[in-house]
């Protein structure tokens, strides 16, 4: 179950790289998250709230942007960057584990102190944020285990 064949070569799966795969995944929603949110801005709009009310607080304030770039912008290159590293970990490519784990922890730290400013600085939240906080984080936990899980294994 866990052999693939290949191109006449067998591919064993690692338990490191189906998390991978699975953090790959979970990088392509923040992905399609942040371009949502990108393209609204850049077409002038501002994505409406379902569940909280907030998000034109949030999206219309000088934290949504650096300079006229919207931050969802580095939000989607970073979301890119950490779905190519995942799939590159997944196919055990040692070296890009460290980069990717790196850039998850980078990528958690902006939006620890983003969600503390739509706390204490901005007092809305926008559901969209939400859910790329909890991409975030949960693809932390995944690069994390599947980090530990490789390393592990050498």
């Amino acid at each position: 179950m866990n052999e693939i064949l290949t191109a006449g070569k067998k591919l064993e799966w690692r338990g490191s790289s189906v998390l991978y795969i699975i953090a790959a995944v979970l990088a392509l929603i923040g992905l399609a998250d942040s371009i949502y949110l990108t393209v609204e801005h850049l077409l002038g709009e501002t994505a409406g709230c379902v569940v909280v009310k907030g998000c034109s607080e949030v999206l219309g304030s000088k934290y949504a942007r650096v300079g006229s770039v919207p931050l969802a912008a580095f939000g989607a290159l970073a979301y890119f960057a950490a779905f190519s590293l995942a799939v590159l970990a997944a196919f055990e490519h040692r070296r890009f584990e460290g980069l990717l784990m790196s850039l998850v922890q980078a990528m958690f730290a902006v939006t620890l102190w983003l969600l503390l400013v739509q706390a204490f600085v901005l007092h809305a939240f926008c559901d969209y944020c939400l859910l790329s906080a909890a991409v975030t984080l949960f693809l932390l936990i995944i690069v994390f285990a599947a980090y530990l899980f490789s390393r592990r294994n050498v």
